[in-house]
Formats: C-alpha cells, sequence, structure tokens
C-alpha cells in the first residue's frame, strides 16, 4: 500500500489544487449563482463523476505501461512531465478575463450535472493531468499499481467533490468576491502555474 509520507504528500497537493479557484471551481459557482446551489452542487457532482472516468482510464493505461515496459513508462513520463510545464507556463501567462455571467441562463440540477459530466469526460487536459499526475505517487515496491492508483484516483475525486460542494454552497459571497476582485484569478493561475511546473519537473526525475 501507499506509505503515509507520500499519502500525506499526495492529499497536501490536492487540497491545493481543488481549494485554490481553478475551472471546476469557476464552473461550479456560475452555476450556483445561476441557477441555485443545488445546481452548483449537481455540477460538481458530475465533475467528479467524469474524473471518476479519467481515473479509471488512467489505472488501466498507466498500470499496463508500468507493468510491460520500461520504454513506454519513460516516454509516457516525459511527456506526462512536459504536458504538466506546458500547463503551468500556460497557467503563468493567461490573462483571459473572468466572466462568470456568461451562460447564466438558469438550468435544472439534472441538466447540470449531465452538462458537467459530458465537459469533464470529453476534456482532454484532464485526462492527460490525471496519467500524468497520479503515476508520481505510486511505488512499485508497494505492492499493486493498480490498488495505489485506485486510491489516488478515489482520494482526488471525494477531495474534489468535497471542494466543489463547499463553493456551491458559498457561491453566492464567493461569486460576488470573484467578479469585485479578478485579481484573485489572475495570482491564483500563477500560483496554481507555479505548482503545474514543478510536478513536471518531478516527474521527469522520478525512476520507474
Amino acid at each position: 500500500m501507499i506509505d503515509t509520507a507520500t499519502l500525506i504528500a499526495y492529499v497536501t497537493i490536492v487540497l491545493g489544487f481543488v481549494f485554490i479557484p481553478g475551472p471546476a471551481t469557476l464552473l461550479t459557482v456560475a452555476r450556483a449563482t445561476s441557477s441555485g446551489t443545488k445546481a452548483g452542487i449537481a455540477t460538481g457532482a458530475g465533475i467528479a463523476a467524469g474524473d471518476v472516468v479519467h481515473t479509471f482510464m488512467a489505472i488501466i493505461g498507466v498500470s499496463a505501461i508500468i507493468a510491460t515496459s520500461a520504454l513506454l513508462f519513460s516516454l509516457i513520463k516525459y511527456a506526462g512531465a512536459a504536458y504538466l510545464v506546458y500547463l503551468g507556463i500556460v497557467a503563468i501567462f493567461d490573462k483571459t478575463p473572468l466572466d462568470l455571467s456568461r451562460g447564466s441562463a438558469p438550468i435544472t440540477a439534472k441538466k447540470a450535472f449531465k452538462q458537467a459530466i459530458i465537459a469533464e469526460i470529453l476534456n482532454p487536459k484532464t485526462a492527460l493531468f490525471f496519467l500524468a499526475f497520479l503515476p508520481q505517487f505510486v511505488k512499485p515496491e508497494n505492492g499493486s499499481v493498480m490498488l495505489q492508483l485506485t486510491v489516488l484516483g478515489v482520494i482526488f475525486v471525494l477531495l474534489g467533490l468535497f471542494s466543489t460542494v463547499i463553493f456551491a454552497v458559498g457561491a453566492g459571497k464567493l461569486g460576488s468576491f470573484l467578479k469585485k476582485h479578478p485579481a484573485v484569478v489572475k495570482w491564483q493561475s500563477k500560483v496554481v502555474g507555479g505548482i503545474y511546473c514543478a510536478l513536471g519537473a518531478r516527474l521527469a526525475l522520478q525512476e520507474r
């Protein structure tokens, strides 16, 4: 199983991801502020469900690669590292204006859930992120790679869902705050970008 030190490091990093406003948070806030708390929570649930699918795909792909080919593992490792650094650079220099009013027409919780899960599943960036992120905390010497990936994926999904529910419940105040303080989003993207770059460097130095 996953050792305690690795698990603590993983949970700490994931908490940083899910509680610093990002695309999933902003989508949840936008839904909650325009269509109510239920729609916001349903959006968070849809995102979590989509992440379950990505976790499953990462488990199958990564575990097979680690088990069968050192060369393929190295290729996916460096590709993942490059992708994380790319995401970091894009986030650091991102100048996209925040607009929570976009798509503000009220929708039902059911429709919000469907839209969120489809959007998350069909997002190739999310798929690549899971494929690049989860393996960094897997150590073959600790036992089943598939089991480790499953535990890490479940933790990520649950913490992500927990954060979006909190943001959905407090969306009224948070939505107003983000609209009045776009600099918050600007600086959070730089922080997240730095984390992505650091993770990319860590992944590139990781041994099989």
